[in-house]
């Protein structure tokens, strides 16, 4: 139940401030986009973002990613190389070859009307919201009564979750999950930063200590104190490590 608002907005003023030009735009079946019944997974959000820079002109630029952004980001850079001059990978999915309690998750996924009600109970009141939140920041205290309500407007609307729950259900497998570029991360040519907290529950540090260790002249930034939403719980420190990277 995120979008571009909700994560990026306070970044994008201090990233355009140096002069770059930033677009954070909310991929389908979050924030403002539509919510069309698709077969949502990493390969055809890819595809979204390329056609997305196509709209605009764009041939190439610098790609940021949050979590399941991350992913996407990091498949457009093996996808399509030339287009991606620098990446940044926060807390980025794609880098773990499984998810917490592998099998327990592929069940729960898999079991019908079980995704959806767990969505829709969410939307009954702020406070759950709250709770929802909790595993993915490391200080509940950094949810403001604005980021609550936000998300909660965000759970509220037509078919919020339906794009996740299939996404979910096509990339959470009994054995791991779909979306797994560790072998591959050799592959990229491109400068890259990896930006962690070190507390993330979702995505545990050493899978982006690995993916580091993988990559030929990357950086990894662990942020102390933060989980796997860094944006609210440490938004300058986010803003300044990214900037210092993408100066050129």
């Amino acid at each position: 139940m995120d979008s571009a608002r909700l994560s990026w907005s306070a970044i994008i003023g201090p990233l355009a401030a140096a002069g770059r030009r930033v677009y954070a735009p909310d991929v389908p079946g979050y924030g403002e986009s539509d919510r069309p019944v698709l077969p949502y997974s990493t390969d055809y959000y890819v595809g979204f973002v390329g056609d997305f820079m196509d709209a605009l002109g764009l041939g190439h630029a610098g790609v940021m990613g949050l979590s399941m952004g991350g992913a996407i980001a990091l498949g457009l850079a093996l996808a399509q190389p030339s287009r991606v001059d620098r990446l940044v990978l926060v807390d980025s999915y794609g880098l773990q070859r499984n998810v917490a309690m592998q099998r327990l998750s592929y069940l729960m996924v898999r079991t019908p009307g079980l995704l959806e009600a767990s969505y829709w109970l969410t939307t009954r009141s702020r406070r759950l919201v709250r709770a929802s939140l909790a595993g993915i920041v490391n200080d509940p205290g950094k949810l403001t009564p604005a980021l609550i309500d936000g998300v909660w407007a965000e759970a509220r609307k037509p078919h919020a979750g339906r794009a996740a729950i299939a996404f979910q259900r096509h990339d959470v497998l009994w054995n791991g999950v779909r979306t797994v570029f560790l072998d591959r991360l050799g592959e990229l040519r491109c400068p890259v930063l990896l930006i962690h907290g070190r507390q993330d529950k979702l995505v545990p540090l050493h899978w982006a200590e690995e993916a580091h260790a993988r990559i030929p002249g990357s950086q990894l930034h662990v942020i102390e104190g933060a989980g796997h939403w860094p944006h609210p719980e440490k938004p300058e420190e986010l803003i300044r490590v990214a900037s210092e990277f993408l100066k050129d």
